[in-house]
Formats: C-alpha cells, structure tokens, sequence
C-alpha cells in the first residue's frame, strides 16, 4: 500500500505541476493584457478563507447557519472540526472509532452532523486489515460533539468487498442516505442508525481509475431534492436519478454535456437545482464549479459552467453566509505524499 501510494503521489504531483505551469503561463498573459482588471475582478469577487487547521486535510465540507460556522472531516486525524468565518479551526468530535472522515453532513432540524467514515490507508488509525474496509456513517451533536449512534456499513453490506462510503445526505424525515464509492451501493440509515441497503444496480458501478490509488470509483456525492429523489454525482461526471420510494426505477439523468470529472462534490441550492464542483486531480487544470438545471422531474438536466479554482485538488461544495457558496480546497496531494499542511482555504464561488 505504501509503494502504491508513493506512485500516486508522484503521478499527482507530475499532473499538478504541469497544470499549475499551464496556469501561471495563462495568467501572465492575462495580467500582460490587462493586469490592473483582472486583480480588481479577483479582488472583489473572493472571499477565501485561510483554515488554521494544521494536519487536518478535509475533503468535504457543510455550512451550520445557526452558528455561522462550517463544519469539515479530517482524513488524516479522524477528527470533525468547525470553522470560523475567520479561519479558527476547533474539533468537535473525536470518537475513537473514526479512522478517516471523508464525508459530512449538517442536519440543523435534528442539531446533529452525520460523518461518514472510511479508510484510504492515510490516517493516523489506519491499519493494514482496514484499508477499504472501513465503511459507516456516525451521527454527533452539534454542540457537544457526543455520539448518538454509529452504523456499520460494511457489516450491512456483508459482501467482503472494499468499501469507500463517499458521501452522505439527508431527507426532511431525518432519513439519512450513503453512497460507496468502490460497489454500486446506496444505503438507508433511519434516525435511530438503523441502517439497511436502499438500492444495488449496474447503473452505480464505477469507470474511473486513479493511476496507482484507486480503480473502479463510482459514486462520489449525493444530494436528496423536493421531488423526493437522490441526486447521485459519479466521477465520470454523470448523474443518476433514485426515487426515494421506488429506487428500482432509478435511471440515469440525461444531461446537456456530462459535468467534468472527476466530480467531486454537489449541494442543492434553493431553487431545487445543484452545484457541483469537479476537481482537476487528473488533469491539472482548474477545478470547476457548475449549475445543474434539472427538467422533468430530473429527467434531464441542464449544464453550465459558472466558476473555476485555480487550485485543481477542490473536493467540496457547500453553502455559506448570506446565501453564498464555497468550494473546499483540503490538499490532498500533501496528504498522499506525506507532507505536513498548515491548514486549508474555502474559496467563495459564482453559482450564477
């Protein structure tokens, strides 16, 4: 695992630096033409907030508008932490059985955030028998931190494969939904953690490989709408539609040109459409945020590009204050070749 992840890291680290001198080129042409303009533009239309959170290396992000915080995962030291608007980081849950926390979720209406917990290798916990073994969701007060219950998903699955539980949403009801990166599985987790397999399906297996890391990734976030279905990003850069109340009818959403991939995270914005930001972990180049515009009851849906990051490792997505939206920059590269991380940036993005 060691040699796969030092490869890895060097096939990241040759991509992203091709992609950061491509964009240095283009801005120095940019500033040539136009230089005062473009940092005016820049200047005005960011709000970036430097995390003071050494070691934590987040990949997912959520918005706590009662508090006026964010909320982030660790990767590497199993921990959830908040995050001021002015960078202060302070953890909030440390419960021993987290190896990894890939994906959170703020649910205001029950004052909880559900982690998903997962286990890439990386973390200060993992273990050479729980590499992509690890698969469960935890539910934590948001004030405390106290855990109300933890489910095991890779013990609900029972199939003995590898499992990577990407992403988690949760409906009106309080029924929260996880998906898993590595098999076409989306599961069901009642408000008492009760958890069981929603739908398994062909149509949820992954495409993508990420030389030398990771092979067969699938689906990568997922949100619930007011149509009462799951929205499922996958990184090939498709989307996949799953009532809630028939999930044997899950189809594929038609779209007007896939989302770049890989896609990395969604949130529903209050008009019922979705944000997405795709990140440039393969190809060096900007990651990219979009609007998804869904007809027909998700049926079909339209794309468009409305923002870039320059950094091209952006995973999250998340609403912010005053109706704004961030995009999450966690440095995973540092991560998967064994470099410290004074903290991480939330960048303000256009949606529009």
């Amino acid at each position: 695992m060691k040699l796969k992840l030092v490869l890895a890291a060097a096939a990241f680290t040759a991509v992203l630096t091709t992609g950061a001198a491509v964009m240095t080129a283009a801005a120095s042409t940019e500033s040539g033409r136009d230089g005062h303009r473009i940092e005016q533009t820049q200047e005005t239309a960011r709000a970036i907030i430097n995390a003071k959170g050494p070691q934590v290396f987040p990949h997912s992000v959520d918005y706590n508008r009662q508090s006026k915080n964010f909320v982030v995962g660790s990767l590497k030291h199993s921990t959830i932490s908040t995050v001021g608007l002015d960078g202060t980081v302070r953890t909030l849950v440390g419960d021993p059985s987290l190896v990894s926390v890939q994906a959170v979720r703020v649910d205001r209406d029950r004052h909880r955030v559900l982690a998903g917990n997962v286990d890439y290798g990386l973390a200060d916990r993992s273990a050479k028998d729980t590499t992509f073994r690890v698969a469960g969701v935890g539910s934590y007060d948001l004030t405390s931190g106290k855990r109300r219950w933890y489910a095991d998903l890779a013990a609900v699955a029972a199939d003995g494969k590898q499992h990577l539980i990407a992403d988690v949403t949760v409906a009106p009801d309080g029924t929260a939904y996880a998906v898993d990166q590595l098999t076409p599985t989306v599961f069901r987790i009642d408000r008492k953690g009760r958890a069981s397999v929603l739908l398994r399906s062909d149509l949820l297996k992954g495409t993508v490989d990420v030389p030398n890391f990771l092979s067969g990734i699938g689906m990568t976030a997922v949100a619930w709408t007011p149509q009462n279905h799951l929205i499922i990003a996958k990184a090939d850069g498709s989307l996949v539609r799953v009532p809630v109340n028939h999930p044997e009818r899950a189809r594929k959403v038609e779209l007007s040109k896939p989302l770049a991939a890989l896609t990395a995270g969604i949130r529903v914005l209050p008009d019922g459409s979705i944000a997405a930001v795709s990140s440039g972990l393969l190809s060096g180049k900007p990651a990219q945020i979009q609007r998804v515009r869904p007809c027909s009851q998700w049926k079909t849906a339209t794309v468009t590009v409305t923002d870039t990051v320059t950094d091209p490792v952006t995973s999250g997505i998340a609403a912010g204050p005053k109706g704004s939206t961030f995009a999450l920059s966690g440095g995973l590269p540092a991560l998967l070749m064994g470099k410290p991380n004074n903290g991480f940036t939330l960048t303000s993005v256009a949606v529009d």
